[in-house]
């Protein structure tokens, strides 16, 4: 078959979403059985529900044909009475078929919500356990495309199409052992057509899922480009990178909709096929049977019977094609939600254990790419109480060093240590309770203000919640509240402002009470008095503990005990204010040009 080709491979183009992959077949084919093992007991009986709704859809088809053998063989009186019986196990047929169908559609649904509440929450239980550097480096389209377009292509196909292949199986596989036992010679009639079905199935399948694959992360790069235009909007704008922006846009939407169009002609060849595959069906079955009848073989009751079972197969068959196609398509975002069980969860090994607080880095360099490294021979020494300032240039470098501190990140080579304890053997909940990484990134979630501060401390009082407010001066606002605690914050409650946001970001790690702490612009979105009466409350509030900030304003940096330089992925300067200032090295520049 000759037809409209593949869109061209472009280089530049993406051929997976990003950085979360993509679930091999067998891990795919694991997580269906584990599936079905769940819920077993509601598969079976939709089968034999099922089985039952096509076996009395079956009686009318026998009852015809029963009648007209009676007619041919002129029955009388005969005829009469068993016309009168068939009318009343017909009508008793399509009783018990409309009760069954309405329990295989009811069960059906219900089969498919279970089972796609068990996928959603199968993904965000198995997300949330990813470690950290890994969501870090995840594209934002990538998450958003498998979170919202992957859980709504499967949601059709958990509803529908897995119940539906059930319900289709089970009533091709009964309307050809009807047709074998009621008319045998006629049942090798309905295999005249599988050639052409399999021929056209085959070069569809061959061809669908690397097809609807790259359908799919198309549909992510164009998300991902889309959210990442409007995330940095003002740089963009600021920068006059709008028509960069939208000619990056467009060529993603095309690549995109080129494979949409791709996907449109290979169903518009299959579709066709199975058309001519129903017709092929009815016409080997009427003109056998009709041969058969002539020649003694089969009567015309036989006939009769055979040939509206033949018809009846008609809709169990594009059944089945129909949502196996759409399989297809749930396939590809199966694989991709499915995709985060590749990944290995870091377990640690519970035996490491810190023995004291003292935080070190030992010869490090890492990158986010093979062979391109971002830090480089970075060795330092943090003492429990310090407090150390990162500064240096943008990109240099500073960020990427405080997240392998906090272990987020592990080394490529090296050691990064807490309390003679390598972070990245220790397990990620004991990481945590000793160090604790807060950045601009804030979040409010859908709650009550309570709620959100209980998540750093979920066995926290009220006094303790508010003691945590005032640490940051959050206590102000937050008692204008009309219900205080209780007030419901985030999407449909009380808009916070962003500097508000941050806050509770902040008296989190007041309740959470870590011993060593990585501040990465943890008040960027405060204006400078703001942020430095900020500063000088959670500096009372973490007296005595161990603090790494990256230092954008150099007030923080002059607050601090030590200073180090980060340069092109090193530490090239490490000392006191003082001390740098008088060395009059990059510091000492960079003080300069801030300070005037």
């Amino acid at each position: 078959m000759i037809g409209v080709a593949p869109p061209a491979y472009d280089p530049a183009a993406p051929t997976t979403a990003n950085t979360l992959p993509v679930g091999a077949p067998a891990t795919v084919r694991a997580y269906v059985g584990e599936l079905f093992r769940r819920h077993r007991r509601a598969f079976l009986l939709l089968v034999t529900v099922n089985a039952v709704a096509v076996v009395a859809s079956m009686a009318g088809p026998y009852l015809l044909g029963s009648l007209v053998e009676d007619v041919s063989d002129g029955a009388g009186a005969l005829r009469d009475l068993h016309l009168e019986r068939s009318v009343a196990l017909f009508a008793v047929a399509l009783v018990v078929q409309a009760i069954f169908v309405r329990e295989v559609r009811l069960r059906g649904a219900m089969l498919g919500e279970r089972m796609l509440a068990d996928l959603r929450e199968d993904f965000l239980v198995r997300s949330v356990g990813l470690p950290p550097g890994v969501l870090e480096r995840a594209g934002t389209g990538d998450l958003l495309s498998r979170i919202t377009t992957d859980i709504d292509r499967l949601a059709n196909a958990m509803r529908e199409a897995v119940p539906q292949l059930a319900i289709g199986v089970v009533w091709v596989a009964l309307l050809l052992g009807g047709l074998a036992v009621t008319a045998p010679p006629l049942a090798p009639a309905v295999l005249i057509a599988v050639p052409l079905l399999v021929v056209g199935c085959r070069w569809y399948f061959k061809r669908a899922p690397s097809a609807y694959r790259s359908e799919a992360a198309g549909y992510a790069a164009v998300a991902g480009a889309l959210a990442e235009t409007v995330d940095a909007g003002r740089t963009v704008e600021s920068h006059r990178l709008g028509a960069r922006r939208v000619d990056l846009s467009d060529r993603r939407i095309t690549e995109w909709t080129a494979w949409e169009r791709y996907t449109l002609w290979l169903r518009s060849v299959l579709f066709p096929v199975i058309n001519l595959t129903h017709v092929t069906v009815l016409c080997s079955v009427l003109m056998v049977g009709g041969v058969f009848v002539l020649q003694g073989w089969i009567t015309i009751g036989q006939l009769t019977t055979g040939a509206l079972l033949a018809q009846m197969l008609v809709d169990p068959v594009g059944l089945i094609l129909r949502w196996y196609d759409e399989l297809q398509v749930a396939q590809v975002s199966l694989a991709r939600l499915v995709g985060v069980r590749d990944i290995e969860p870091e377990q640690g090994d519970p035996s490491v254990s810190p023995d004291g607080r003292t935080v070190r880095a030992d010869d490090v360099h890492f990158g986010y790419r093979a062979g391109v490294d971002v830090l480089r021979e970075v060795s330092l020494k943090v003492e429990p109480g310090t407090r150390m300032a990162l500064v240096g240039p943008s990109g240099a470098g500073k960020s990427t060093l405080g997240r392998l501190m906090a272990g987020i990140y592990a080394p490529r080579d090296g050691v990064i240590t807490l309390g003679g304890a390598e972070l990245s053997r220790m397990p990620a909940e004991r990481v945590r309770s000793h160090v604790a990484l807060v950045n601009q990134e804030h979040h409010v979630f859908v709650g009550s203000l309570r709620d959100n501060l209980l998540l750093a401390r979920t066995g926290a009082d009220d006094a303790e919640l508010w003691a945590a407010l005032v640490a940051v001066d959050a206590d102000g606002w937050a008692r204008a509240l009309d219900d205080g605690l209780d007030t419901e914050v985030g999407s449909g409650g009380v808009a916070l402002t962003p500097a508000q946001a941050q806050q509770i970001a902040l008296a989190r790690l007041v309740l959470a009470d870590p011993h060593t702490l990585v501040l990465d612009e943890a008040t960027s979105l405060l204006d400078p008095r703001a942020a430095r009466h900020l500063e000088r409350s959670l500096a009372r509030v973490l007296d005595g503990r161990t603090v790494v900030a990256i230092a954008h304003r150099l007030h923080t940096a002059h607050d601090a005990d030590v200073i180090a330089v980060v340069e092109s992925g090193r530490i090239t300067e490490l000392g006191s204010h003082e001390e740098l200032v008088t060395a009059d090295g990059a510091y000492a520049a960079l003080w300069r040009s801030w300070h005037g």
